[in-house]
């Protein structure tokens, strides 16, 4: 599998999910599946079954994280020399040339994208056409909406 960019604080997140599912959530199933074991007959027991399900999800869970986490690649965008441009990691302020409105994307991985917490995936349209711009320059965004104009008024490494 190819290597997948991802920003410091998405990993940190993926790590701290991690250390919850391994540390507490799993320890915790595996009590609840052997106090339900302790009722008896497997069965008719909901709360035995209802302890594999959780058990199964967790399980589940730590597999995906691992195997996000061992195909990324973390990008730390303040210590990238990005020279003025858009690049993966950056915060861009941008305005619509046709309709004003002013927006704020964060460039982010797949698995971080966000669009309530403006954080787009490098892999949007959005993402693709500000990516290599500079401050001043016009981004062309095919939309289903029709063609955008998105000025780019500035660009942050945090």
């Amino acid at each position: 599998m190819s290597q997948v960019p991802i920003t410091v604080k998405g990993a940190k997140a993926l790590q701290d999910e991690l250390f919850q599912l391994k540390s507490i959530d799993r320890p915790k199933v595996i009590d609840d599946i052997a106090t339900a074991r302790e009722h008896g007959d497997l069965k008719e027991n909901a709360e035995y079954h209802a302890a594999r399900e959780q058990q199964g999800f967790i399980e589940g869970r730590i597999k995906d994280i691992e195997g996000k986490l061992g195909n990324a690649t973390i990008i730390d965008v303040t210590t990238v020399n990005a020279n003025g441009k858009v690049v993966f990691g950056a915060t861009v302020d941008v305005a619509d040339e046709e309709t004003g409105d002013e927006m704020t994307y964060q460039i982010v991985g797949e698995d971080e994208a966000d669009i309530k917490k403006n954080m787009i995936s490098v892999g949007s349209p959005i993402a693709r056409a500000l990516i290599g711009k500079e401050e001043g320059d016009v981004a062309e965004v095919k939309t289903p909406g029709g063609l955008r104009s998105l000025e780019i008024v500035e660009i942050r490494y945090i």
